[in-house]
């Protein structure tokens, strides 16, 4: 025989709903997100709040190119970053390559902005002079590899809208998946799809998806360490070119923090000193 739900049984049930409901958008560290798009744009602001505060950056890397055949050439390069503190002005990076030998010297510099063009600039020391790059070409290729010049800045909030997608599991740990779309007219993305860790918002993966919005690329991320017990960094970088075959791995090495950078450190005029 049925009864009628009592009034505990109907306030039960309607907390239960609500919970669910709740609990579907989310609170991102205290802040709660109404919507996909407020919940993707509170996850983002999270990732940069945790990484504010490391002044400057220096690291070694390597940077492996190989083609569908499986041969590759390997380079040898430094990373200066400055951090910039305004929010409506992007952080500084420069790029020099040590090996091999014919690109020795080259020099990329960038200073990131967040809905104007970037500034950057490439050192080709074969032609003895600082060219300024268009901000129509930021969506080809960064000196041959599957990493586009875009790629290499510094991914300030601002420069895309958001939408998270769902939760949901990226090996053993729990991820954000938000989409985020580039509001920089001349990006070579239609929009990316980022997994974040639900732990220490660190990226896992993202896929970039073409102009075309067909899948182009999916970037992966590993050997997170903490530095200054703050500061994830990933010392592994792979970027698989679903479209050609073509991958690009960088590894990180020799991390280090504050090392008193400023902005004289990433004067383009002083691209053709660089040693």
């Amino acid at each position: 025989m049925l009864t009628r739900p009592t009034s505990f049984h109907r306030w039960w049930t309607d907390w239960r709903v609500l919970a669910v409901a709740f609990l579907s958008f989310g609170v991102v560290d205290g802040v709660q997100a109404e919507t996909p798009e407020e919940k993707g744009r509170a996850i983002a602001e999270e990732m940069d709040r945790r990484d504010l505060g490391f002044e400057d950056s220096y690291v070694e890397l390597k940077m492996v190119l190989s083609n569908k055949q499986g041969e590759s050439s390997t380079r040898e390069l430094r990373l200066q970053t400055l951090e910039v503190p305004a929010r409506e002005t992007g952080d500084k990076s420069l790029i020099v390559f040590d090996h091999p030998r014919d690109i020795e010297g080259t020099a990329f510099l960038s200073f990131t902005k967040i809905l104007d063009p970037d500034d950057q600039w490439l050192y080709l020391p074969a032609l003895k002079r600082v060219k300024r790059i268009s901000s129509a070409n930021k969506s080809g290729p960064f000196v041959g590899s599957e990493f586009a010049y875009e790629d290499m800045l510094s991914q300030e909030v601002d420069k895309y809208d958001y939408r998270w997608l769902r939760d949901e599991d990226c090996g053993p740990l729990s991820c954000f998946v938000v989409e985020r779309y580039p509001l920089y007219e001349n990006s070579g993305y239609t929009r990316q799809v980022v997994w974040i860790d639900q732990d220490e918002y660190r990226a896992q993966r993202v896929d970039f998806y073409d102009r075309k919005d067909s899948l182009l690329k999916t970037l992966t991320f590993g050997g997170y360490k903490q530095y200054l017990d703050q500061y994830w960094r990933a010392d592994d970088w792979y970027m698989e070119n679903h479209q050609t075959g073509k991958t690009t791995r960088l590894t990180f090495d020799n991390w280090e923090f504050r090392t008193g950078l400023d902005e004289n450190d990433f004067d383009p005029n002083r691209l053709k000193r660089l040693r």
